[in-house]
């Protein structure tokens, strides 16, 4: 998989943007003292939110996007091709460390339900070796693909790692999840069979 400069530079901006932005609504935050409580101009009235980062959609429900992700030699594999079977898709990077943490669970938990689920980690930032050594540290033995930020952030709608769907066999997206560990991931995958059924 190739680093694309503008794809890059792109994904720096918007890492500046929100930093900036969450920086200015910390600052805005901490610009009342400390034990003013808010107070009403006129009985009823209520105050304007404070303006927030936009959560990130419920894809509940939603089709898993249809987009190529690569092989370790490269070879584009459409999404859709790994449809057939219920699916994890957990979204990670090496340098993330909650990603490293879970890893080891999403390892374990594979080994139990390996033959009924398949598992499929989709990573936006490391070369295929280095995802590849990683995660083999970590007892990792399921399907690792490349993927690209600007898809991660255009088709799947994810702005922070790791991030797990559950997805049916159909394609139907069952839930969606940030960090967990093997218990959180097998209830998860309990209620994808249970909606696969």
């Amino acid at each position: 998989m190739k680093i694309r400069p503008r794809l890059l530079a792109a994904s720096l901006a918007i890492a500046v943007v929100v930093s900036l932005v969450g920086g200015y609504l910390v600052s805005r935050s901490n610009d009342t003292d400390a034990g003013t409580d808010a107070v009403l101009d006129e009985p009823g009235e209520v105050p304007e939110p404070v303006p927030s980062l936009a959560t990130i959609p419920d894809l509940s429900g939603d089709r898993l996007p249809v987009v190529d992700v690569y092989d370790a030699d490269g070879q584009a594999i459409s999404t859709a091709s790994l449809l057939g079977q219920p699916m994890v898709v957990n979204f990670w990077y090496s340098t993330c460390v909650p990603c490293a943490k879970e890893l080891a669970d999403f390892a374990d938990v594979h080994a139990e339900v390996g033959d009924e689920v398949r598992f499929v980690g989709l990573n936006p930032s490391d070369a295929p070796p280095v995802m590849e050594r990683f995660a083999g540290e970590r007892g990792v033995e399921y399907e690792l693909l490349g993927t690209s930020f600007e898809d991660v952030l255009a088709e799947f709608d994810i702005a922070f790692f790791p991030y797990t769907l559950f997805v049916a066999a159909d394609g139907t997206i069952v839930e969606q999840t940030g960090v967990l560990d093997a218990d959180g991931l097998r209830s998860k995958v309990d209620d994808l069979l249970e909606y696969d059924t």
